[in-house]
């Protein structure tokens, strides 16, 4: 396997970890809101949130949202930036390009066939 798809996959998992978590989960899917179904959002049509907006709906400390968005930004999930003192986020629209490739279904050809022993 060459270094290339060594790495991809790594993003991948570490994207799927960032998500595992139920409240990243459900931030993550508040920011792409913004976007029509089955398409990514451009850094100009993205909804920006501010970060206290994106806690209203969960039942978490600030400084738990505060952790869930940094778990969601190191995993290039999200981009942030400061405006005062707020800090907007919105998700990356390369990042969900990624993920949507990654769900797209494989050709018959391409998957591997899994033997079945017979002991």
């Amino acid at each position: 396997m060459s270094n290339y798809l060594n790495n991809e996959i790594a993003e991948l998992a570490l994207s799927f970890k960032a998500l595992s978590n139920p409240n990243r989960l459900k931030i993550f899917m508040q920011l792409l809101a913004c976007c029509p179904p089955g398409t990514a959002c451009s850094i100009t049509e993205a909804q920006k949130f501010c970060v206290s907006e994106l806690g209203k709906d969960l039942d978490v400390a600030p400084s738990t949202l505060s952790h869930h968005i940094k778990e969601l930004n190191q995993a290039g999930l999200l981009k942030m930036q400061r405006r005062g003192q707020h800090i907007d986020c919105w998700v990356d629209p390369e990042k969900v390009e990624t993920l949507h490739d990654f769900f797209k279904p494989l050709p018959d050809c391409a998957i591997p066939k899994l033997s079945r022993s017979t002991s």
